[in-house]
């Protein structure tokens, strides 16, 4: 696997984004995930954005951080959320997302970030199984969907 920086409007990162969506929809019922995102949000150093290529130069994986400090919406200084961590149907349970998600811890933390966080649902419990197995606990619930029942916050310390 090749794990490429990208920029989150990259034409790899909109297509696999759009699926990752439709996941959302069919799991959840509704139009997918309505967090705010923006291009800039995943510039380095604030952030990253990473899409991995099979052999063939496929996108079969993605996810990305940025930066969050002290907000109204439970974040704390030196936070990167990861956002949009996602592997094709056809390439899961290859050990992916978790290297995936090793890389954006990596990158995290070399630019300064003292916590990942993210934020999931109940309707994903192989998401929270990948979390919880990479030490990833509880936390107290941030982000657009705090106050939603379903939603699950975890952080790890980086």
């Amino acid at each position: 696997m090749n794990i490429q920086r990208v920029p989150f409007d990259h034409p790899d990162a909109v297509r696999l984004n759009d699926e990752v969506q439709a996941e959302y929809h069919v799991r959840y019922g509704d139009g997918g995930d309505a967090t705010t995102l923006d291009a800039a949000h995943f510039e380095p150093p604030k952030g990253a954005y990473l899409i991995a290529y099979d052999e063939d130069g496929r996108a079969v994986a993605t996810g990305g951080w940025r930066s969050q400090e002290a907000n109204g919406e439970g974040h704390e200084d030196g936070d990167a959320e990861l956002k949009r961590m996602f592997v094709i149907d056809a390439m899961r349970g290859r050990g992916l997302a978790r290297r995936m998600l090793a890389a954006l811890e990596d990158d995290a933390r070399a630019a300064g970030r003292v916590r990942m966080v993210l934020e999931t649902g109940t309707k994903q419990p192989e998401a929270i199984a990948l979390y919880t197995s990479s030490g990833y606990e509880p936390c107290v619930k941030f982000g657009y969907y705090r106050e939603y029942e379903s939603s699950r916050c975890y952080a790890k310390p980086l």
